[in-house]
């Protein structure tokens, strides 16, 4: 039954980081961290689609998984593959004008991504990689995994805020910070 719990945990986060994305950033042009956060800026610039840039770029942990941590590799794999297929396939959302404030979008967005990824990593999956890439610092570690998440998202959307606008930029904190609130709160565990 665990194994369908999974299932269910993957479906829901995926459709939520999905809508997150397409219906939230993706009119605004913002990013988000992380290798999602590359999959859209290699959508902005070059207009492939982002769930095939994200398995694309998920490779290369995911042979690190293969060979260091196998039950990520399994268990993150189907993570990987329902959310970048989600994410293509909600990607109709994304065109056109948005009523909503971009800062409230950023927001929005953030924190549904951040429920979204919480959920799967609470299930021991991941959309893969630099969340797979957090997990194993967390199992290493300690270190809570949306903190960990949150640094790299950093790292991430500060190279794009070398590519786009200043706004773009600043948005794009709003979503991170958003999303690593969001991830920590649902993963977060008391300590005893």
């Amino acid at each position: 039954m665990a194994w369908v719990e999974k299932g269910i945990a993957i479906i829901i986060g995926s459709t939520l980081v999905a809508i997150g994305i397409n219906l939230f950033l993706v009119p605004h042009k913002v990013l988000d961290g992380g290798v999602i956060g590359l999959g859209l800026i290699i959508n902005y610039v070059w207009g492939i689609e982002p769930g095939k840039s994200i398995m694309f770029l998920s490779v290369p942990v995911f042979v690190l998984a293969w060979f260091k941590y196998r039950v990520y590799f399994y268990n993150s794999l189907h993570g990987l593959l329902v959310s970048s297929f989600f994410i293509d396939l909600f990607h109709f959302l994304g065109p056109g004008r948005h009523p909503v404030d971009s800062a409230w979008c950023s927001i929005i967005g953030g924190i549904l991504v951040g429920l979204g990824i919480g959920v799967m990593l609470k299930y021991k999956t991941s959309t893969g990689g630099t969340d797979l890439v957090a997990q194993f610092i967390s199992d290493l570690s300690g270190l809570n995994v949306g903190v960990l998440i949150f640094i790299i998202d950093i790292l991430v959307i500060t190279i794009g805020g070398f590519l786009f606008a200043k706004e773009t930029f600043i948005l794009s904190v709003l979503t991170v910070l958003s999303v690593g609130l969001a991830t920590s709160f649902v993963t977060w565990e008391k300590q005893h």
